[in-house]
């Protein structure tokens, strides 16, 4: 989510278009915005960086989106953090530590910022995708065979990836490279279409679009409410995304909720709070409005911070949620650690032994030396993934 004064996104930090002499100034005077970013980002960093392969892996696996169009969504949403996690921390590496990169070059000044949006305008849309999917296989249930199948689920993934490279493409013409400064930020030529646009975007994807998710959400959650009293929630719910629970869509769709409309008030006061007069330190630091302007970076930042999560923490709750999911990863990392003692105490890994009753008229006496009754005998039946063979003695 993008600023459209400093460039910073509600989800990340976008300092590309600020001024040297504004960074001095936050360094000096509010030090703190600093350290955030260099203290929790690489939190976020490595978190995302382990858990959201691990979680494409599981959800695009074969098991898991057969029959389960969902996880398609999730599976996608997945890969789309992971790559936004890695522009994020070339942009990190630019603005929180000073290692130049993209802003020194003409072309990757354009395509870079392109880049960078293209996963934030996915991401949320992807997340109403099947929060509509839910809606229909709960609310709808008769039609979800129609509209909730893994083909579909496919088509419109890859329909929002067009739709947001063609937003993202905008960006293209708003940032430009200044081989004079050797620097990347807007021009003055397209400051107004800048504000214009960044509004639209902003208010479209990063306001409405999880107030639709909102309202979908309660929906779904009156539906539920509805068929459990009914005792009908089972025959309703299965079928499209199966595999998925209910209660981990509708979590993953309130923590975007509950991280992007934060962030979107914030973006919506930088309009009201806005800098002092630029001159020496002492004076900045002693001018009301810059001290006002600082600490609505600091708190914006830390709102920044949070809705990072948005792209590293969806790990924690489909492993909370989802029993098949804590299965899947248990097997995929450290399955041996999470054997029962059942398993522990089995006396082959290939082999089950199950005492069964028998009559004696069906079995053949080897010897003659007794006479066939009709009483019971018991055989030990043991079965093999390769052989099956059988003993037994009477009693």
């Amino acid at each position: 989510m993008e600023n459209s004064t400093f460039g910073v996104s509600a989800p990340t930090a976008n300092y590309s278009d600020i001024p040297q002499n504004y960074l001095d100034i936050f360094n000096h005077l509010a030090p703190q915005i600093s350290i955030i970013d260099r203290v929790i980002s690489p939190i976020f960093y490595v978190i995302g960086l382990i858990a959201n392969p691990i979680t494409t892996k599981i959800w695009l696996s074969r098991k898991m989106r057969k029959n389960n169009s969902s996880a398609i969504y999730v599976g996608v949403l997945s890969i789309v953090h992971t790559i936004f996690l890695l522009l994020h921390i070339v942009q990190e590496l630019n603005f929180a530590w000073g290692v130049t990169s993209y802003t020194r070059m003409s072309v990757m000044c354009e395509v870079f910022n392109m880049a960078i949006y293209v996963p934030q305008y996915y991401a949320p849309l992807l997340v109403l995708a099947f929060t509509v999917e839910r809606y229909i296989a709960v609310n709808h249930p008769f039609v979800k065979e129609r509209f909730c199948t893994v083909k579909r689920a496919i088509y419109v993934s890859i329909g929002l990836l067009i739709f947001s490279l063609q937003i993202a493409s905008l960006q293209t013409y708003i940032w430009q490279f200044h081989p004079s400064e050797g620097t990347c930020y807007p021009s003055e030529d397209v400051e107004q279409f800048e504000k214009i646009w960044t509004l639209t975007t902003e208010l479209t994807l990063f306001m409405f679009v999880p107030v639709c998710v909102l309202v979908v959400n309660i929906l779904v959650i009156r539906e539920i409410r509805r068929i459990t009293y009914q005792s009908a929630l089972p025959q309703q719910t299965r079928g499209c995304g199966g595999q998925t629970s209910t209660i981990t869509l509708l979590s993953v769709s309130f923590y975007l909720i509950c991280t992007l409309l934060p962030a979107s008030i914030v973006f919506a006061l930088q309009g009201v709070i806005k800098p002092g007069q630029v001159a020496d330190m002492d004076t900045m630091a002693s001018d009301p409005m810059w001290k006002r302007y600082l600490r609505y970076m600091t708190i914006r930042k830390v709102v920044e911070e949070i809705c990072m999560s948005n792209y590293s923490c969806y790990f924690f709750i489909y492993y909370i949620t989802g029993e098949i999911f804590r299965r899947e990863v248990r097997k995929l990392c450290c399955w041996r650690l999470f054997k029962s003692k059942k398993d522990k105490n089995t006396v082959s890994s290939k082999t089950e032994y199950t005492l069964v009753t028998t009559d004696n008229t069906h079995i053949k006496p080897e010897k003659a030396n007794y006479t066939a009754t009709n009483n019971s005998e018991y055989t030990l039946v043991a079965t093999d993934n390769t052989k099956k063979y059988e003993s037994s003695t009477a009693i």
